[in-house]
């Protein structure tokens, strides 16, 4: 391999600025911007148009085999994502400042080698080195040039990008299959959920929830810092502490130390808390048990703390309210459009309907779902550090091959031998 730069490899260029006066003209032609540039995919469900004269389009237009690198982000994670364009929209498509087109030298460099470059500099973290910004982080067409590339042979490299292909496809179809397995035990859960409190409701009838509870009660959000508190110290709950149906008392903001808490709204261990609003159904409505571990933790105003009545288990409550049957039900009290914030009054709340358990039953119930949910949720844990190690290895692959750290044609001998 020769070790060389960028700029010895491909032509690197920014699109042009979109202003108001492009948005019509005589040439109006598709273009591409970051929003369609996923790591190694294209979305092209959302293409918008813009009028690029002539000479522009000339200038801007793109070929099968240009890797295109997204310019800009509010996140370091996330700027310098890219994806080869092949071709997928005929005609002239061109293509905006919030992307870098890379265009392979020809006779020098292969485009999927170039395109497999790319996704290991994001992957690697190469781009970010070279972003700069504080809000918006953006990486410049010259210091995408200056960077390091080791360049095998045009033989090697189709040779690389022919292995890198089939190699991610196999361990892609395997995260697929993890992801699949994942869907498949959160339904048999929800399914086994909903025939419990099915057969509570055959069995016992329904109540409103003001029947089994003292309060709703919403919190209080003062203006916080976002900062991790320590242990001893103040924070308000996020929704999202919440919203995934799990306690997480992580998800908050740090109070100031100037400001004192209201004691009023303070966690305890076993309160049962509910997301109060959200912009989308789903989100609406959760329930979740708290458990602080020792943390001193406050109730935000868009959650709400249900107290239980003696003679009924928080934990019952809150998996009866997340079943499917309950869901149902809960979702006509909500009040509220899609794409507007929906929410749930402390009246909506206790109208919801629930089974009537008797107290003597409850803890038995509890505990046999409980039970149940916690090996769902390990079993979960388990199939997701799976795919996320298939990930790892994925984005490993990649950057060893293509910067020489692995021979593919031994690789793939050894595969061979293998199978």
């Amino acid at each position: 391999m020769k070790s060389t730069t960028v700029r010895a490899v491909a032509e690197v260029s920014l699109g042009r600025q979109r202003s108001p006066q492009h948005d019509s003209g005589p040439h109006m032609v598709p273009y591409l911007r970051a929003a369609n540039v996923k790591d190694g995919v294209l979305d092209l469900t959302d293409v918008k148009r813009m009028n690029f004269t002539p000479s522009e389009q000339r200038v801007f237009s793109l070929r099968p085999g240009d890797v295109l690198v997204t310019e800009g982000s509010g996140s370091l994670g996330t700027v310098g994502a890219s994806a080869v364009w092949r071709g997928e929209v005929e005609g002239t498509v061109c293509f905006q400042n919030t992307l870098l087109r890379m265009r392979p030298r020809e006779g020098v460099t292969d485009s999927r080698f170039l395109g497999w470059w790319a996704r290991s500099a994001f992957g690697s973290g190469l781009f970010a080195s070279v972003a700069s910004g504080a809000n918006i982080y953006h990486i410049s067409a010259e210091r995408v040039r200056a960077l390091p590339i080791e360049l095998p042979s045009l033989e090697e490299q189709r040779r690389i990008a022919d292995y890198l292909d089939a190699e991610t496809t196999r361990l892609d179809a395997l995260v697929n299959a993890r992801r699949h397995q994942l869907e498949r035990l959160g339904e048999l859960w929800t399914s086994h959920l909903a025939t419990q409190v099915e057969a509570m409701i055959s069995s016992h009838g329904l109540i409103p929830l003001r029947r089994a509870i003292q309060s709703v009660m919403q919190g209080w959000s003062p203006r916080c810092e976002e900062a991790l508190a320590e242990p001893h110290e103040w924070a308000v709950l996020k929704t999202s502490a919440v919203s995934s149906g799990l306690f997480r008392p992580l998800e908050h903001k740090k109070l100031p130390s100037d400001l004192q808490p209201d004691f009023r709204y303070q966690i305890a261990d076993g309160d049962l808390l509910m997301t109060r609003g959200s912009g989308s159904i789903e989100h609406v409505g959760v329930p979740t048990v708290a458990y602080t571990e020792g943390r001193s933790l406050l109730l935000s105003d868009l959650l709400y703390r249900v107290r239980a009545d003696r003679g009924w288990r928080p934990d019952l409550i809150a998996l009866i309210l997340r079943s499917p049957p309950v869901r149902v039900f809960m979702t006509l009290l909500m009040r509220g459009q899609s794409g507007q914030t929906i929410k749930l009054r402390s009246e909506d709340i206790k109208a919801i309907d629930i089974p009537a358990v008797p107290a003597e039953q409850q803890e038995r119930l509890a505990a046999d779902l409980s039970g149940e949910e916690d090996r769902v949720l390990a079993a979960s844990s388990a199939i997701e550090s799976s795919a996320a190690l298939l990930s790892e290895r994925r984005q490993a692959l990649i950057t060893a091959a293509v910067t020489g750290q692995l021979d593919v044609t031994t690789a793939r001998q050894g595969a061979g031998a293998l199978a």
